[in-house]
């Protein structure tokens, strides 16, 4: 899940002379994609908008991407569905579902890593808060991507769904002395025979980190009863 990416502006100089040298139908089709700038565009979309032919859409597509002026992305959402974005930008989360996605599919083997690691941390501050658990998380530099405040409340949820962590709240004094009373904490609720955190059971459910959990319904399109992710979990 790498992040390294050429210097802007030689990257901008490159991807200019390139584009510079487009047939007026390559070029229709590159304004359109990069109009759209990390949301990019569906070949449905991309058809409707330029109104061009079969036969000069994949042309242009072919040669746009030959000039490595355009990618195609995988759009978690609908993974059968063709996508291309401008090579200059990199996929929203809204395309790539966030950090628990990789290439379009649920990364449940990246969730595992990311919990584990929350685990050891919470286990060794005994009690913790967000930011202590993100600070630890960033100094242990063990992650190729940075994880937003939403993505590590997520995480936790899902901890405490799984019964590894305990969520409790500051009273400002006995152990929690030093955080403001009010405070969510966390705190391991498991422990091994020596006394340290039990890191065994780690195929969690899925729904604490799934985007798509507030219209998940049994009866809805999005359900329980449908969902490939959780039936995995089920047969784990």
């Amino acid at each position: 899940m790498s992040r390294s990416q050429q210097p802007s502006a030689l990257k901008r100089k490159r991807l200019d002379s390139q584009s510079g040298s487009l047939t007026e139908h390559e070029s229709k089709l590159y304004d359109a994609i990069r109009s759209k700038t990390d949301m990019g565009m569906s070949v449905q979309d991309l058809r409707r908008e330029t109104g061009l032919q079969t036969n000069l859409f994949t042309k242009a597509i072919k040669t746009l991407q030959a000039k490595q002026l355009i990618k195609e992305v995988k759009n978690f959402d609908n993974k059968t569905r063709k996508h291309y974005m401008a090579t200059e930008f990199e996929p929203s989360k809204e395309i790539t579902g966030g950090a628990w996605y990789d290439n379009g599919q649920f990364d449940t083997d990246f969730i595992k890593v990311v919990k584990r690691e929350l685990v050891k941390v919470i286990y060794d501050q005994k009690i913790a808060t967000l930011e202590g658990i993100s600070n630890a998380i960033s100094k242990k530099k063990f992650l190729t991507v940075n994880l937003s405040t939403q993505e590590l409340k997520q995480i936790l949820e899902a901890l405490v769904l799984d019964n590894e962590v305990l969520k409790v709240v500051s009273t400002g004094m006995g152990e929690f002395v030093g955080i403001k009373a009010g405070k969510d904490c966390y705190k391991c609720c498991k422990r091994g025979v020596r006394g340290e955190p039990n890191l065994a059971s780690m195929a969690s459910i899925p729904c604490g980190v799934c985007p798509r959990i507030n219209q998940c319904t049994p009866d809805g399109i999005i359900s329980p009863i449908t969902c490939e992710y959780f039936k995995k979990w089920l047969d784990f």
